[in-house]
């Protein structure tokens, strides 16, 4: 069993590991699925060419994290408590801030703050609901970084408090970031993650001329200590090129992937298979062929 490394500031040591190891399988690696893109991106996910009728109707996304094999379902607060009287097995994070992507970033500096207070997901854990972990993005490069750095740190403080996990997810994004698959911006993110306290730092991937993603992915690896890297999953591909990715960057040293496209964009009993093939790689140490071997024999 993965040893869990806990933070000196959780309520009940106890209570932390048992909803790490929830969270993770037991493995130390976290399969995030990712349904709060309704904000992020608004319907361009969830409906058009290429995508899955299934999909426009968000009910889709509980089915698959109901249904399917995963960590955590990240979602806001407020779309949770639509659904999640009929799905209270799910085991949920909470995103606790996000924004529409509207305003374009050679317009204005991103910023993003908590749409919630902490005693909100509390009353709704008290309700009955798994809620095991809070989500927060930090636009690094941004004009408002600070206020955001700020506002994880504090609900980071709080989620170990209350002995749940934390997600971060750390974008560069902004006029001052002119590549944000910069590698040293990558490296940079993560190691900012671990000073605010996250279990795990959701990336971009980095890219460089000339050399491999998962030597770069190492470099940032080792910048986020025993905080816990996972890589963002990305447009949907095709199902063995992602199954191929994910494992080179888990080869790497990275501890999981944060997936919403190349799942939910799919028919369900598709998704659900998926699922299945991403956590076979991220929990169950499967390569690429017996991912997709497991991918197509749950169809």
């Amino acid at each position: 069993m993965y040893r869990v490394s806990v933070p000196a500031n959780v309520g009940d040591e106890k209570v932390f590991v048992e909803t790490f190891n929830k969270a993770t399988k037991s493995t130390g690696n976290l399969m995030l699925f990712a349904g709060d893109q309704k904000i992020e991106h608004l319907n361009k996910d969830f409906y058009g060419e290429g995508i899955a009728k299934d999909d426009a109707n968000p009910r889709h996304l509980f089915e698959i994290a109901s249904k399917g094999e995963i960590g955590v379902f990240a979602s806001q607060l407020g779309l949770i408590t639509r659904y999640a009287k009929e799905y209270k097995d799910v085991p949920y994070l909470v995103k606790l801030n996000s924004k529409t992507n509207l305003t374009p970033f050679e317009q204005r500096d991103p910023i993003s703050i908590a749409l919630n207070n902490f005693d909100q997901v509390l009353h709704l854990k008290a309700n009955g609901i798994n809620i095991l972990g809070i989500g927060y993005t930090v636009y690094l490069g941004s004009e408002f970084e600070h206020i955001m750095m700020r506002e994880a740190s504090e609900i980071l403080y709080e989620t170990h408090k209350n002995n749940m996990i934390g997600v971060l997810w750390m974008y560069p994004k902004g006029k001052a970031i002119k590549n944000e698959h910069d590698p040293e911006l990558i490296a940079g993110a993560a190691g900012i993650a671990a000073c605010l306290g996250a279990d795990f730092a959701k990336v971009k991937v980095p890219k460089k001329e000339g050399e491999a993603s998962e030597e770069l992915l190492k470099i940032a690896v080792e910048a986020a200590g025993n905080t816990g890297l996972i890589c963002e999953g990305g447009a949907k591909e095709g199902v063995l090129e992602f199954l191929k990715e994910l494992y080179l960057y888990k080869q790497a040293g990275v501890r999981g992937n944060g997936t919403g496209r190349n799942i939910h964009q799919r028919p369900l009993k598709e998704a659900i298979a998926m699922t299945k093939a991403i956590s076979a790689i991220t929990l169950h140490d499967k390569t690429p062929e017996e991912a997709y071997k497991i991918f197509k024999e749950s169809l």
